[in-house]
């Protein structure tokens, strides 16, 4: 189970109780058990079949004789390898399990392959031996193009060395009933299909099949897991309206919301090491339910800590900590005495990730409510995809993809930009211009995830934490448009992204279909039209956008990039 730890929220106490009474006036939180859709709005449309969340747990536990067969003939074939071949919720959730739990002996070594940068793809197709892996395609829709084309690669890579009676025992799907996928999974003769409850929308959905499967597979114990989110359920359903102020995920949510509406609306997130990659899971959760219709929660997850003094006002901290492990007492200390609303949620131990899913899950149903948004769609999340899909059908009918103007480019960088630039230093320069308050820095890679990417981006993204003293978030692409993209386009408008694009030097084809070798497209051609797409769409919702391609070597081109700003 967790504690909360109010004492840090200091005079945000009053807007607390003020919100905490309507709720309880409005009767919302029996309103949302009895899946009533007018707590979000009048419109059922994509809440109705949305709500499925809220029963996960007790439909879940009767999915466990089928996962544990599973498992079982799992350990009996010759696998040590499990990946994941997912984006968004279907590939968040089994990370957060792979990274917390670590590797039961007994079971399997997880990967999560989330991202379509064609160095990536090959890297697990050399790193991971085909004849022992077993490759788990997840997809709520079936039809996620990130999700398709891993299938197809990797379908195509195991069959080219096993043939076709042995290739589909090396696959299993998790996805909706009906979807697109069950039936390609059914003509490829899939080892085994698990098919989730269709009312459950991807970011809510870590609880349900799409998380269990591959969390079984190294080794959490399930039940336990689902026992410990059953006793949130149980004080979120049965909570008396005068314990309302002990319903965690009513607090915080309620919390979050209303702090959100004050302008307090960059969640930044601190956590002890062992469950740190818990945040970026939350991050979608909150960013692609609250993001949209001009208004948004910022998740603000492994960002540098500086000094109290250098934050923007418009910060909230969520210090979570397992409860012998405090590492940012101090900090937290600090953050308290210079007014920062601080909640702090203290785990008992791993398991209490269980109920912290669920939770979450609540409060960010809560904070939708208190924001007058609708927190189950996500509108903007298309509007990428479109431009990229253009993009990808003007490629496959020229030959070339089309490519915005150059501002300035030189041997190791070319710029596109809104106008011309004289360099490096003078395009930053003019992005950081016209500061205002509420801003914040995003900085989106569509380069190769590795370790070394990752900590020269964390580099450049403290450099510019303490230059410009915003808040800074960063993500790999494609991977983040299916979290924080939709906040991107659909918030107030306050965010200055800079888009880094490596395609890299593989020609990596994508199968036009698992069964043969033709291809009309490649990796690195659908990596860079997902950037160019989004920052398209960016664009033309009004966004400040600067697009850097790297022609050299991603490392050093940042690190000259740091010295020059």
């Amino acid at each position: 189970m967790t504690a909360l730890d109010l004492s840090g929220i200091g005079k945000s106490k009053n807007l607390l109780e003020t919100t905490v009474q309507e709720i309880i006036n409005e009767n919302i939180v029996q309103r949302i058990w009895k899946k009533d859709h007018t707590v979000w709005s009048e419109d059922p449309t994509e809440i109705s079949n949305r709500l499925g969340w809220l029963d996960c747990v007790e439909n879940s536990k009767k999915s466990l004789p089928e996962i544990y067969d599973f498992v079982e003939s799992v350990k009996a074939s010759q696998f040590k390898n499990v990946l994941v071949l997912g984006m968004g919720g279907s590939s968040l959730a089994p990370e957060v399990f792979s990274l917390i739990f670590g590797k039961d002996e007994r079971l399997f070594n997880l990967y999560v392959l989330d991202s379509t940068h064609p160095e990536a793809i090959k890297s697990y197709a050399e790193k991971l031996d085909y004849k022992e892996t077993l490759y788990i395609v997840s997809t709520k829709s079936g039809g996620t193009v990130e999700t398709l084309s891993f299938l197809k690669f990797f379908y195509n890579f195991v069959l080219n060395h096993v043939g076709k009676e042995k290739v589909g025992s090396h696959f299993t799907a998790i996805t909706d009933p009906g979807s697109g996928l069950q039936k390609l999974a059914e003509e490829l003769n899939f080892r085994k299909i698990f098919l989730n409850d269709p009312n459950i929308g991807g970011r809510y959905s870590a609880l349900s099949l799409f998380g269990l499967v591959p969390a079984a597979l190294v080794g959490v114990d399930i039940e336990k897991l689902l026992s410990c989110a059953e006793a949130a359920v149980y004080k979120s359903k049965y909570s008396e309206k005068n314990k309302i102020s002990e319903n965690q995920a009513v607090i915080i949510g309620a919390l979050i919301g209303a702090l959100a509406l004050e302008g307090k609306n960059k969640l930044t997130l601190l956590y002890s090491e062992q469950i740190k990659s818990f945040g970026a899971w939350l991050e979608q959760l909150i960013a692609e339910s609250t993001g949209k219709i001009g208004k948004g929660i910022l998740p603000v997850d492994l960002e540098d800590i500086i000094s109290p003094d250098d934050y923007s006002n418009d910060r909230v901290f969520i210090y979570t900590h397992l409860k012998d492990d405090n590492p940012y007492d101090k900090t937290i200390f600090e953050l308290k005495k210079n007014g920062f609303p601080v909640i702090e949620i203290i785990w008992d131990d791993i398991y209490t990730l269980g109920s912290e899913f669920f939770n979450w899950e609540f409060a960010t149903a809560i904070a939708g409510w208190k924001m007058k948004l609708q927190p189950f769609d996500q509108p903007n999340v298309e509007s990428a995809k479109v431009q990229a899909r253009n993009l990808i059908a003007s490629y496959t009918e020229k030959g070339n993809l089309q490519q915005p103007e150059i501002s300035y480019n030189d041997e190791s960088i070319s710029i596109y930009y809104d106008n011309k630039v004289d360099n490096v230093e003078d395009a930053f320069q003019k992005l950081f211009s016209e500061l205002k308050e509420g801003n914040y820095i995003s900085i989106q890679s569509f380069v190769k995830p590795s370790e070394e990417n990752f900590y020269v981006f964390q580099e450049l993204r403290s450099h510019l934490l303490k230059k410009y003293k915003i808040p800074t978030t960063f993500g790999f692409g494609p991977r983040f448009l299916h979290s924080t993209g939709q906040l991107h386009k659909g918030d107030d408008g306050s965010g200055i992204f800079i888009q880094f694009i490596k395609s890299g030097n593989i020609n990596l084809p994508i199968p036009d279909d698992a069964r043969s070798n033709d291809s009309s497209i490649t990796f690195d051609v659908l990596i860079k039209a997902q950037a160019l797409g989004d920052r398209e769409a960016l664009l033309q919702n009004n966004r400040k956008v600067i697009t850097f391609e790297i022609n050299g070597s991603v490392y050093e081109t940042i690190k000259k990039i740091i010295e020059v700003i």
